[in-house]
């Protein structure tokens, strides 16, 4: 079976489409640290800021971490530190943006949380055509999750993005 180099990522319009497309991922064998998530200040305090009486696994992530949101940066707030628990998060100032997993530990160890072409730059670095990229960031401004994550072979892909699509996500590539 051959490797799938491309980056599987999608976007989701909701909490409980982001809950179901995330649990797919932990379910095919993927650990909470293989995901990437962006979505706005206003998306995560929306969908994730107070309890609703729901434990998810990525809800849990943003209760974990808002307790740590001063901790992170004061451009972070609780908003941004809410994905903390997926891994790294950072935020990048002026946009509203919160990010977590892998790629929030390459833009920080980068030095690009503060730029805003350093999410852009990493995306298209992962071969994510900058037109898509137009397209994901204006579905994070309309209130969209992002999520994203790297295929260990062409089956997963396969069934992740079937899984995606399932779950309500939009503009899932790979």
């Amino acid at each position: 079976m051959a490797t799938n180099k491309r980056y599987l990522t999608g976007i989701f319009p909701d909490r409980d489409s982001a809950e179901t497309a995330y649990q797919g991922v932990l379910d095919r064998g993927y650990d909470k640290d293989d995901v990437n998530l962006v979505m706005s200040d206003e998306t995560r305090e929306r969908h994730f800021g107070r309890e609703d009486g729901r434990p998810t696994e990525l809800g849990n992530k943003a209760s974990e971490g808002a307790g740590i949101g001063a901790g992170i940066g004061g451009v972070l707030g609780a908003a941004g530190a809410a994905l903390a628990a997926v891994g790294s998060s950072i935020a990048v100032p002026g946009l509203g943006l919160v990010i977590a997993g892998p790629i929030a530990a390459a833009l920080a160890g980068a030095g690009a949380g503060g730029a805003a072409g350093g999410l852009v730059g990493a995306l298209v670095g992962w071969g994510i055509p900058e037109e898509r990229i137009q397209k994901y960031e204006e579905g994070i401004r309309e209130g969209g999750i992002l999520m994203g994550v790297n295929p260990r072979n062409d089956e997963d892909a396969t069934h992740l993005e079937n899984h995606w699509r399932s779950a309500r996500g939009a503009d899932i590539y790979r």
